[in-house]
């Protein structure tokens, strides 16, 4: 086989691949998560910025109501000004992940300060009685180095593949139809709890029943993971 056939082969594997769904890591993409590649119907509902004393409670009996466990992105400052709080959403089960404790971004502030902040809501996870190996990016604002920093600190950078926009504050009936028009298995939704009066909880209610019908299962990102599915 020569030269310019070989290239062409191997043009027509990769294609290949593409077409089939195989899934090929490029540097750093594993410490980086924004869906998990399966088959399997399954998908994760995630929640940042909270806890809120409004909002975070009704959130907390709905999921109890649906049996639903959830991850919940803690922002370190809400945290710790609702500590009681945030101890009730660690008793109840779910998922914690830290979201930075000042929610400023890394242009703002800056690498090492950056960190700081990090290890900051680290310290007051901790105290909570929680550690976590999962981290969110306030603004989903991030680069390569700081993924790189992160996961030598034992942290993987987790996005999202669904932003339902929840916090700009639009009818429920929007939130549920963007959530809809996005459903795949391994999705990651990104949801809010940070302040009140968001039609979180409403449209929530409702795409728990909608996806279960559906056939999918909610479940938290350490959960999806653990469905990933990567073929060489």
């Amino acid at each position: 086989m020569n030269k310019k056939v070989w290239h062409l082969w191997n043009a027509l594997v990769i294609t290949v691949a593409i077409v089939a769904g195989v899934h090929a890591y490029g540097p750093g993409e594993r410490e980086l998560v924004r869906k998990v590649p399966t088959t399997h119907k399954v998908v994760a509902f995630t929640f940042d910025d909270g806890p809120h004393p409004a909002a975070t409670p009704e959130l907390l009996a709905l999921l109890e109501e649906k049996e639903v466990k959830a991850t919940f992105f803690i922002l370190g400052r809400n945290g710790e000004a609702n500590l009681p709080l945030l101890k009730e959403i660690i008793a109840a089960g779910h998922e914690i992940g830290n979201h930075g404790y000042s929610h400023q971004f890394l242009r703002q502030m800056g690498m090492d300060r950056y960190l700081a902040d990090v290890k900051r809501n680290e310290a007051l996870l901790n105290r909570a009685g929680v550690t976590t190996t999962l981290f969110r990016p306030p603004g989903g604002g991030y680069n390569d180095n700081l993924v790189a920093k992160l996961q030598q600190d034992g942290y993987r950078t987790v996005m999202w593949s669904v932003d339902t926009r929840d916090w700009s504050r639009p009818d429920a009936d929007q939130v549920v139809k963007r959530a809809t028009d996005h459903l795949e298995p391994g999705a990651i939704f990104l949801f809010h709890d940070g302040q009140s009066d968001l039609p979180t909880v409403k449209a929530v209610r409702i795409l728990i029943d909608r996806f279960r019908e559906q056939g999918y299962s909610i479940v938290t990102v350490g959960e999806l993971l653990r469905y990933e599915e990567v073929r060489h």
